[in-house]
């Protein structure tokens, strides 16, 4: 109550100052409209009535007149002339000044950017004319200063066949705010020059002018040199690497040189990469490939194709045995290389399809109470030759196959183990499979699944007593918790004869605690000791 009535009165002080204050602007506003101009005041006028200052590079400044005209009957003192906003000055005649009727001065409104970006702002010409302050609105935008860069910033032309040459496509841009002049371009270093730049050249904000850089190697050996590009941008010059290598005629060889497929089960294949390189220094154009041998193919290599220096392909090598034993073949590339005719040998081995076999077959889980869940072990045995299983796929989800990372590798005559788990959701019978995808001959193999979900038989708790030896016992009170030690809940009671209660209201899963009072003429005792009772 004492807090109520301290916030009351804070409350009563605000409201009196607000009246105070409210009295004082009252009289103020009052006292303004008495001293307003009559017929014949002065007016102030600018010229223009906002400025813009343009584009503005950041670190220069660009300034614009105003000038003021006094339009009214009466003579007017400029007594204070102020510019806001982030960039913009102010400069003119000596304040305060003041200006005959039809009399003008002039301003000088200055723009000096600090940063790339739109500004806007003010000027405010404040005076004793009838508009007592006169705005002009500013605007400008600072702009970055030029800033030439080369894309790409390197020029590596790689290899070059002795006699011939290389030409590509170099780009400056200038990226800054404003225009950027470029006077002089050299290329230095054995072999480089350029061509498609006319000197001097002027790039505006965002201009780019692209030329050619050409390298002729004159021997088979390294070259490096620079392109050096002089320009009025503050970093200058721009410096731009060039390398490349003068080489000798093309050359192909493969990675790897032979290829081993090893065991491959008939009536399955089995791919290896190889890969074909051009290891001169000419284009390579490959003519012709082809797979001898049986059981041997390639794919993904059309012919013509042709190999740039340094450059690679790679292609697919394919063994599909049509039976059990031993074979070789041959890769045969033709090329214009200065090894026209590159071999690659293929070896592999046809081995017999495995087996695979589950047990058990049927897989019975009887009855299973709804809400729990039944596991049973089965094993997958290979035969004849390496088994690989890859997945398993189970037809109800009542049924769960576990202890097995997939894929599974089972050699010949060998087994692995595993776990089928049965839950029902619902009492009645259900059904399924497990189908066990594999490599074998025999895939899938197949493993029936079956049981009964039957619904949980309802619990109670029977709870019984030592009698008090308190005389006059008139009944006995049954208390019962969820926490060791209580907090207890009364659930019944029972006559001073009977020291027996059943509790038929009992979650399955739970674990109760209870214990029991005695009530003699009107008083109930203290609890007993407590008892435990979990429910299945």
């Amino acid at each position: 109550m004492k807090q109520v009535n301290a916030r009351s009165n804070t409350l009563l002080v605000v409201l009196a100052l607000a009246t105070m204050l409210g009295c004082q602007g009252l009289s103020s506003s009052k006292s303004s409209s008495q001293q307003g101009p009559g017929t014949g005041s002065g007016q102030l006028t600018a010229t223009p009535t906002n400025i813009s200052l343009g584009s503005v590079q950041v670190g220069t400044n660009q300034t614009q007149p105003v000038t003021v005209s006094n339009s009214g009957g009466s003579s007017v003192t400029i007594t204070k002339a102020t510019a806001s906003g982030s960039g913009f000055s102010v400069s003119g005649p000596s304040l305060p000044v003041t200006l005959t009727a039809g009399q003008s001065k002039s301003f000088n409104v200055t723009y000096t950017p600090k940063a790339p970006g739109q500004s806007s702002g003010n000027v405010a010409i404040v005076s004793n004319a009838a508009n007592s302050t006169l705005n002009v609105a500013l605007s400008g935008t600072g702009v970055a200063a030029g800033a030439l860069s080369a894309k790409p910033s390197n020029l590596d032309f790689g290899s070059v066949l002795v006699g011939n040459k290389q030409t590509v496509s170099e780009t400056l841009t200038n990226s800054g705010g404003s225009s950027v002049t470029v006077t002089a371009a050299t290329a230095t270093g054995s072999g480089f020059s350029l061509s498609g730049l006319s000197l001097p050249l002027t790039l505006n904000a965002g201009q780019s002018k692209s030329f050619s850089v050409t390298y002729a190697p004159k021997s088979a050996s390294n070259s490096s040199g620079n392109l050096s590009i002089t320009s009025s941008d503050s970093d200058n010059p721009l410096n731009i690497p060039l390398v490349g290598d003068g080489v000798t005629p093309g050359a192909l060889t493969a990675n790897p040189t032979s290829l081993d497929f090893g065991s491959v089960q008939v009536g399955n294949n089995k791919t290896l990469l190889d890969t074909l390189t051009n290891t001169g220094g000419s284009n390579v154009t490959i003519s012709q490939a082809s797979a001898s041998g049986t059981g041997f193919s390639i794919s993904g290599l059309d012919t013509p194709l042709n190999l740039a220096p340094g450059q690679q392909f790679t292609f697919s090598v394919i063994f599909t045995p049509p039976s059990a034993g031993g074979f070789s073949g041959n890769v045969s590339v033709i090329s214009d290389a200065s090894n026209p005719n590159l071999g690659i040998p293929l070896t592999g081995t046809g081995t017999a399809a495995g087996q695979l076999a589950v047990s058990p077959v049927n897989q019975n889980f009887g009855n299973v109470t709804v809400g729990s869940n039944e596991p049973l072990q089965g094993k997958l045995t290979a035969s004849g030759a390496t088994v690989i299983v890859s997945s398993v796929k189970v037809s109800n989800p009542e049924f769960a196959v576990s202890g097995l990372t997939f894929p599974v590798t089972i050699p010949a005559g060998q087994h692995v183990t595993f776990t089928v788990t049965f839950t029902p959701q619902a009492a009645g019978a259900a059904s399924g499979n497990a189908s066990f995808v594999s490599n074998a001959s025999n895939s899938p193999a197949v493993e029936s699944l079956s049981g009964t979900g039957v619904n949980p038989q309802p619990h109670s708790v029977d709870l019984s007593w030592t009698a008090s030896n308190s005389p006059n016992i008139s009944s006995y009170n049954v208390y019962r918790g969820t926490v060791s030690g209580g907090p207890y809940t009364k659930i019944g009671s029972v006559q001073g004869s009977t020291t027996a209660y059943t509790d038929n209201n009992v979650t399955n899963g739970q674990t109760y605690y209870y214990v029991t009072t005695a009530v003699s003429n009107g008083e109930e005792s203290g609890y007993s000791n407590q008892a435990q009772a979990v429910i299945p």
